[in-house]
């Protein structure tokens, strides 16, 4: 009896979707965000990661829990700068619910608001920035739900003075959720004015790649490039011997072969890397001649190269 009755309120709910009119799907599509770009941005570059704690934000910017993802792109974001020293780089924390860029730029400060009623980003080590974390306390939540998220993405991109920004990273927070969705929907993929493109962060972790995976799968999905795979924490050097270990084996290689996704950039574990992000001063500026360095200026290269063919098509 439970199961036909069942099957009867399934039948009416396929027939009453049926009945869409054309006017309410047109209203549906308005309630979408508009893709548009923002004013003074040429290139934007999503820093991704599926599973938390694989170093995303170092490489953008800990390697405790959250901070991980911050590393890598507070690194390349200041390799970049260096690389490309005439450029304007800008730097958005994307992760409205854990902002970290704050402590890993050691950027403290509220943000001022120039003549156009515009949030001024934070500047250091010729990095513009703009984060969560600095329009509210350390001890605030920013208990969100859906809109709210939505809200407060759109708010720190075009609620901010780009102006004249040549590459703008965007640090997303773990998972694929809310915030990457509301960034595809906002931002034009390709254009004469904005070129977006995506670059995924992981570890060699069982678990890290299965949600990595699904992540590409979005991006493909939304039709955004993938830029490339950068693995982090890929060896561990010995502190006596200098033997390199590799952590997880050769498993991310084999992702980015299976995903067809040719450049693979490796960055290891090392306590120079976390300890800067942590001091507010990325391994770039500390030690700007070591090995970790390099790789860092080779993907900021890479990248720049990698807009530019997108560009070109």
């Amino acid at each position: 009896m439970i199961a036909f009755i069942m099957d009867q309120l399934r039948c009416s709910f396929v027939k009453h979707l049926s009945q869409l009119t054309e006017k309410q799907a047109e209203l549906m599509r308005k309630k979408l965000p508009q893709k548009r770009p923002i004013n003074g941005v040429d290139h934007i570059i999503l820093v991704a990661s599926g599973k938390g704690g694989v170093g995303k934000s170092t490489t953008a910017g800990k390697l405790i829990k959250i901070y991980i993802n911050v590393y890598c792109i507070v690194n390349l974001a200041t390799a970049l700068k260096c690389v490309a020293p005439n450029k304007d780089v800008g730097l958005l924390d994307a992760d409205v619910f854990g902002p970290s860029i704050p402590l890993m730029m050691n950027l403290h400060e509220t943000p001022l608001i120039n003549n156009d009623n515009l949030m001024v980003p934070l500047i250091n080590y010729g990095v513009k920035c703009m984060s969560m974390g600095n329009l509210i306390t350390d001890q605030s939540a920013a208990i969100w739900r859906g809109l709210m998220v939505m809200g407060a993405i759109d708010k720190l991109i075009r609620g901010v003075s780009w102006n004249h920004t040549d590459y703008l990273i965007v640090d997303t927070p773990p998972g694929t959720g809310d915030t990457h969705l509301s960034l595809a929907q906002n931002l034009p993929i390709s254009g004469d004015e904005i070129i977006l493109g995506v670059l995924i962060v992981t570890t060699g972790q069982k678990a890290a790649l299965g949600v990595t995976r699904r992540g590409i799968t979005m991006f493909k999905k939304l039709k955004i490039p993938i830029l490339g795979i950068v693995q982090n924490m890929s060896t561990m050097k010995c502190s006596k011997c200098s033997h390199e270990n590799f952590i997880f084996g050769d498993s991310v290689q084999e992702l980015a072969i299976q995903e067809k996704i040719d450049t693979l950039f490796s960055i290891p574990l090392d306590p120079n890397i976390t300890n800067g992000c942590d001091s507010g001063q990325p391994i770039v500026i500390t030690h700007p001649e070591s090995s970790q360095v390099k790789i860092y200026k080779s993907l900021a290269e890479y990248l720049i190269n990698s807009l530019g063919n997108v560009t070109n098509k």
